[in-house]
Order: structure tokens, then sequence, then C-alpha cells
């Protein structure tokens, strides 16, 4: 007695699905973002897989009897930079973070 469920066939869109996620991930890893801090004077470029590929600090910060607002700025900016790497992780995953989160641990 069939009542017309094909788990094959669930597995397989299961995998279809993944497929489409590790595309997106791998498509937005290559992203750019630049994340700044005290209005510019410290930027931090890095791609969203999370490789930092510049750190620009104006001269303008550079105070070596106050060395702590120096690194807070940088700080600053590479949390800015996640920020928005994690904002484009989530809008390359789309909706199939979430549909293959519902999955139940099936595909491992």
């Amino acid at each position: 007695m069939s009542d017309g469920f094909d788990m094959s066939e669930l597995l397989k869109q299961a995998q279809d699905m993944q497929a489409q996620l590790a595309d997106a991930q791998a498509a937005a890893a290559d992203t750019e973002v630049v994340g700044s801090a005290g209005a510019g004077a410290v930027t931090v470029t890095m791609t969203v897989g999370g490789e930092i590929r510049r750190v620009n600090i104006s001269p303008d910060v550079v105070n070596v009897d106050d060395v702590e607002i120096l690194e807070g700025l940088v700080q600053l900016a590479f949390t800015d930079a996640m920020g928005q790497c994690s904002q484009i992780q989530s809008q390359a995953m789309g909706g199939l973070g979430e549909a293959l989160g519902g999955l139940g641990g099936l595909l491992g």
C-alpha cells in the first residue's frame, strides 16, 4: 500500500538544495566588504569568506601615547565588516538554510 511518499525523491530534493546552498555560499565568499570606524579613519577590507585583504589607518589617528584608541577603532572597523559579511551570507542563502535546517539532520 503506497501513500505517495517517495523517500528517494525527498532525499534528491534535499541534496539539490544542499548543492544550491553550497554554490550560494561559495559565490558570496569572494565578495568584499569594507568596515569603517572613526568616520573612515580606520577601514578593514575583507571577504565574506573571512579573508582580511587590507587595513587602512589614517595617520591622523596614530598617537603613540594613546594606542588604545587606535586599537578600539580597528576593532570597531572589523566588527562593522563582520556584520556586513553576515548580512551578505544571509541574503545569499535565502530560504535554503532554513529549509535544510528543517530536515532534521538527514544530510549529515
